[in-house]
């Protein structure tokens, strides 16, 4: 099949190669500079009281640093009405269990927190052949309080504020998107795909959103250093990483991932 893509010669190749490397080199520079930025953010002092459930029973936020001096909190969106995790967040996570090794020999500590009970999240985990922390804060305000849980009054009114802006009503609510519904009517946007995928309607699964926290312990005193949400997500997500440096990139027609022992069905 012929390309319809640019083709050259090894010496045009490594020429235009030339000018891409020092275009790199400047966003590698820049993303150092960015590091440092956030480190530099003013810590907020946490004096709340948050409770999870772990594999090791109930722990307080000062327990989930695990006797480190840094966190590193993946808000996974798994709400206690869905019936799996969200594909995105699986996607993100199936990159965690080789991370969070060196992470914690390096004094941060690494766990996901989600709100679903914790016997339907470590279910999910052996379905998916997960080792990392994984803890639960149902019944704690620890996700409103890190803007990653929603109320279906804030949904309708367009009082949700998330990843540092203001959403404007859900027009979904209205209009009554169930998954029964998304299967009749087949062609659905990709946020009801992925909704059904976690066994829930438009309206149940965006009420969860994912993001990543960081925390420190100093004195005995846990403070609050970084959030970030959404397409802040993105440098996370190791699939795109290497997506982007294939030929045809991205190369996105719609919501293409599913859970990883999902492929291959139907």
């Amino acid at each position: 099949m012929m390309t319809m893509h640019i083709t050259g010669t090894r010496e045009e190749w490594l020429a235009a190669r030339l000018d891409l490397l020092a275009e790199e080199k400047e966003l590698t520079r820049r993303s150092d500079m960015l590091a440092q930025r956030r480190q530099e953010l003013p810590w907020v002092r946490i004096d709340k009281e948050y409770r999870f459930e772990t594999a090791n029973g109930s722990a307080s936020l000062i327990d989930l640093f695990k006797g480190r001096s840094q966190l590193l909190i993946y808000h996974f969106m798994f709400g206690p009405d869905y019936t799996a995790g969200c594909p995105s967040c699986s996607s993100i996570a199936d990159g965690f269990n080789g991370v969070a090794v060196h992470l914690e020999n390096h004094d941060v500590a690494f766990t996901a927190v989600s709100r679903a009970p914790l016997a339907k999240l470590q279910a999910f985990k052996r379905r998916m052949g997960w080792s990392f922390d994984w803890a639960s804060s149902f019944g704690s305000d620890f996700n409103l309080d890190f803007s990653v849980l929603f109320s279906e009054e804030q949904q309708r009114e367009g009082g949700i504020e998330y990843n540092y802006r203001r959403e404007p009503p859900a027009r979904v609510l209205s209009e009554g998107q169930t998954v029964q519904e998304w299967k009749l009517r087949g062609s659905e946007s990709p946020v009801a795909q992925i909704a059904a995928m976690t066994g829930t309607d438009v309206a149940t699964y965006t009420r969860d959103r994912p993001g990543v926290s960081a925390f420190v312990l100093e004195d005995g005193a846990v403070y609050h250093t970084y959030s970030s949400y959404a397409r802040g997500l993105d440098s996370i997500w190791g699939v795109y990483q290497w997506l982007d440096r294939a030929p045809r990139g991205r190369n996105e027609q719609g919501i293409w991932w599913r859970l990883h022992d999902e492929y291959g069905q139907g």
